[in-house]
């Protein structure tokens, strides 16, 4: 049973904002920390200030050889169940370090040249390190960033009405004083297997971008063809046509035997050429080399959870009946479609966002976390663009100038300068585009304003995108966007 079976929701995967897992066993997916750093949010800079903050506690208690501190370090990173991510086929049982394995990991870390020297963050390990492999590399993050995930499942429970209970909560990191604070108490969701966090799905991955075996192929074994040609050794083959070859075959022979122990191969080469972690690193920051968020369609081979049924989610917009009685209801339906609609480049939703302490309000707002789509272009080519903020507004006439002045009264250099007006019908759609293409031109923010149909249009953008991995959502917003510049 599904986080949203069993607490009843009604939502599919696409209209949640965190992974639908299974309650009895884990999900095979992890956190893989190089996702979160891929986020431009306050969220995730937090994240990554704290896994970052524990890390460098750690190498510096390997090269200072501080055996009691590595130990008091590694002992924090239990096994957690909670968020249901990782290998176990049954009732869920975290891969953390356990505490024969604190012993094994730290004597192998203090034992790693490559740690006292050229290792930076805790995804390094893994190319590395015997013993850190996907699956403890997203237990040891969940348990550095706990608290931020905790804060999240808080705020998640109550945007869904999830009901949550006061239960212990684990240690967490704190950096002011680098050690684990003690086991606190907080509300999280709780079911029969025990309390649950919720952990954003646009984190989640099914292996780690840092790969070993990747490692070693594409940068140990391409360095060394490279010393072998340079050197005119006998592992050089001349081609019919002239050129020079080197076999990466020949060169895993010679260097590391037919069976190599990659882990050991990759430490020993990195040291001799501290510039091929420093590439891969490189290469790794780049998009094409990065591993994109699960689609809808891995989603659900992972958890069965259905991908999105983009006609119901409309449905459920546009059969609503327009006018104030149906405000509320017309907010959250469209809430719903927005956060599959435009997942991963927005996520997190916050209704009745808060602004000004309190003094304003806005519908929704979502934090743009600079991923592909036309979220993400905004993000690169008009920084900064944290949020994405949303007003709906079922009127059954044209929209006045009051709604406009409301939206782009949320935008400010800091928040971002982007948003969507959502609305029924027009009767002078042209005007109304032309008063957000002032608003614009007066350096007030960027108003692309969607009614029924525009919502239409995008649900069959959506599936062709689907069928054809066509970028036509993408084209249909940045047609709208010229509209208004």
């Amino acid at each position: 049973m599904r986080i949203s079976e069993h607490f009843g929701l009604g939502l599919s995967q696409g209209a949640l904002d965190f992974i639908d897992v299974e309650l009895e066993g884990d999900t095979r997916a992890f956190i893989e920390p190089r996702a979160i750093r891929r986020i431009q949010s306050e969220w995730a800079e937090g994240c990554v200030g704290l896994l970052q903050n524990f890390f460098k506690h750690v190498l510096r208690a390997v090269r200072k050889d501080e055996r009691d501190r590595g130990l008091d370090l590694l002992e924090g990173l239990r096994e957690p169940n909670e968020t249901h991510l990782g290998l176990s086929s049954d009732r869920p049982r975290g891969s953390g370090l356990g505490p024969g394995l604190v012993d094994r990991v730290w004597e192998r870390m203090r034992q790693s040249e490559a740690a006292k020297t050229v290792l930076k963050d805790l995804e390094d390990t893994a190319l590395v390190i015997y013993g850190i492999d996907v699956d403890r590399i997203s237990d040891i993050t969940t348990n550095i960033i706990r608290q931020p995930l905790i804060d999240y499942t808080q705020e998640m429970a109550e945007h869904y009405g999830i009901p949550t209970e006061q239960v212990g909560t684990g240690h967490t990191w704190n950096p002011d004083t680098g050690a684990w604070n003690p086991e606190e108490y907080g509300h999280l969701p709780m079911t029969p297997v025990g309390p649950l966090i919720l952990v954003p799905k646009v984190i989640v991955r099914t292996r780690l971008d840092f790969n070993p075996g990747q490692y070693f192929r594409g940068y140990i074994l391409e360095a060394l063809q490279n010393r072998e040609l340079s050197a005119g050794t006998n592992l050089v083959h001349t081609l019919k046509s002239g050129d020079q070859r080197v076999y990466k075959k020949d060169v895993q022979k010679k260097y590391f035997g037919k069976n190599p122990a990659i882990k050991t191969a990759n430490e020993e080469t990195t040291l001799e050429e501290p510039r091929l972690l420093e590439q891969y690193r490189k290469d790794k920051s780049k998009q094409e080399y990065r591993d994109p968020p699960l689609s809808y369609d891995d989603l659900e081979e992972l958890t069965g959870a259905p991908a999105p049924d983009w006609d119901s989610l409309l449905a459920a917009v546009v059969d609503i009946s327009p006018g104030s009685t149906e405000a509320t209801a017309y907010h959250r339906a469209a809430e719903k479609f927005l956060t599959a609609m435009f997942y991963p480049s927005l996520s997190a939703p916050r209704i009745e966002s808060e602004l000004h302490q309190g003094r304003k309000r806005v519908d929704i707002r979502y934090t743009n976390n600079g991923i592909g789509g036309f979220f993400g272009w905004a993000q690169t080519n008009y920084k900064p663009q944290p949020y994405c903020f949303v007003e709906c507004k079922n009127y059954k006439g044209d929209l006045n100038n009051d709604a406009l002045d409301q939206i782009s009264g949320r935008f400010s250099k800091t928040r971002g300068t982007f948003g969507l007006l959502l609305c029924r019908t027009f009767e002078d759609k042209d005007l109304f585009v032309q008063k957000c293409c002032d608003t614009a031109s007066d350096g007030r923010g960027f108003v692309i304003v969607l009614d029924d149909n525009d919502l239409r249009e995008l649900v069959e953008a959506r599936k062709e995108d689907d069928e054809h991995g066509t970028r036509a959502v993408f084209d249909y917003m940045t047609d709208r966007f010229a509209e208004i510049v």
